[in-house]
C-alpha cells in the first residue's frame, strides 16, 4: 500500500492545496476523491483495531496507525517505531497539541480529518510512542467538552478543500473564532484567507504557544446584513513560548466590499492594538 500511495502522493498534495477543485467535490487525480464524512459513518468504516494510513496535507508525509479506542473520535497509535518517527518529523521533532489537516486512507477511501500530535493516556503497541493521539472527523467531539473543536473542524475542512467556502459564508462571530484558531494553530494560510491585508504571519505567530478567545459580542438585535464595516468587542488571552501571559481587551475591525462579499479582518490594526 505504501508504494501505491507514494506514486500518487505528489498529484494528491498538489490538488489538496487547490481548494477550488476540492470544494466542487470533484474527483482528484487518478480517480481519487477526498470525502467529508460524518463521524457516525467513519466510526463504522474504521472500527476498533482497524489499521489505516495518515497523510499529512502540509508535508505530504504518510505513516501507518491503528485505532485502539475512542467514542466521539478515534484514539489511535502509530503502528511501528518507524511510523512514530515520521509522525514526530511532521511536528518538527517536538510533540504538540497543534491540529493538522490530514487525510485518512483506508482501502479505496480518502477521508478528510484532523489530528493533534501529543501522546497521552495509555498505549499498547511497541512503537516508541508513549500513549495514543486523537484523530477527529466531521462532527467528532472532544473528551473534555463533548462538543466539536473549532480548530479540528477547520483542519478537517482544510483537508477536504472546503475551508475557503466556509470562511466566505462565515458571519463575524464565526470568522473571529476561526481567526483566533488560526493564530493558535499557527496556520499562515488560514489567516491570510481571513485577513484584509497580506501579512508575514510567521513573524507574529511563531512565538505564540496558546491563545484563547475569552469573550466576544455583538450588540444584541443589531442588524448587520447591510453593513460593510463592523467593530466587535473581544477579550483575548495568550501565552508566548517563554511563558509570558498577555491580555487584550478591545475591538476587532471587520470590513467587506459589499453586503454580498465575505467579511475580512483588519489584521494590521488588530496586531498593532493587541501587540501580538
Amino acid at each position: 500500500m505504501r508504494s501505491s500511495i507514494t506514486v500518487i502522493l505528489l498529484t494528491i498534495t498538489m490538488f489538496i492545496n487547490c481548494s477550488n477543485v476540492l470544494a466542487k467535490n470533484e474527483d482528484v487525480g487518478m480517480g481519487i476523491q477526498i470525502e467529508l464524512l460524518p463521524w457516525e459513518k467513519v466510526d463504522g468504516i474504521l472500527p476498533k483495531y482497524s489499521k489505516f494510513t495518515v497523510l499529512d496535507v502540509e508535508t505530504g508525509k504518510t505513516f501507518q496507525v491503528q485505532r485502539r479506542a475512542g467514542k466521539g473520535h478515534a484514539d489511535v497509535q502509530p503502528l511501528t517505531s518507524k511510523d512514530t518517527k515520521i509522525m514526530k518529523e511532521i511536528y518538527g521533532g517536538k510533540w504538540s497539541w497543534k491540529r493538522r489537516a490530514i487525510i485518512v486512507i483506508h482501502h479505496d477511501q480518502w477521508i478528510a480529518a484532523s489530528m493533534h500530535g501529543m501522546p497521552h493516556g495509555a498505549g499498547a503497541l511497541e512503537n516508541d510512542f508513549p500513549g495514543h493521539f486523537c484523530i477527529h472527523f466531521y462532527g467528532s467531539k472532544t473528551h473534555r467538552t463533548n462538543s466539536m473543536d473549532i480548530s479540528h473542524n477547520l483542519m478537517i475542512l482544510k483537508a477536504a478543500g472546503k475551508v475557503d467556502e466556509y470562511l466566505t459564508g462565515a458571519d463575524p462571530i464565526e470568522l473571529i473564532n476561526a481567526y483566533v484558531a488560526g493564530i493558535k494553530q499557527q496556520d499562515s494560510q488560514l489567516l491570510s484567507t481571513i485577513s484584509l491585508e497580506q501579512i508575514d504571519w510567521k513573524e507574529h505567530i511563531q512565538s505564540i504557544e496558546n491563545i484563547n478567545l475569552k469573550r466576544i459580542s455583538i450588540i444584541p438585535g443589531e442588524d448587520i446584513t447591510s453593513k460593510i464595516s463592523l467593530q466587535v468587542p473581544v477579550e483575548i488571552e495568550w501565552e508566548s513560548s517563554d511563558g509570558e501571559r498577555k491580555y487584550f481587551k478591545g475591538d476587532i475591525y471587520l470590513f467587506r466590499f459589499s453586503p454580498a462579499n465575505a467579511w475580512k479582518i483588519d489584521s494590521i490594526r488588530f496586531l498593532k492594538d493587541s501587540r501580538i
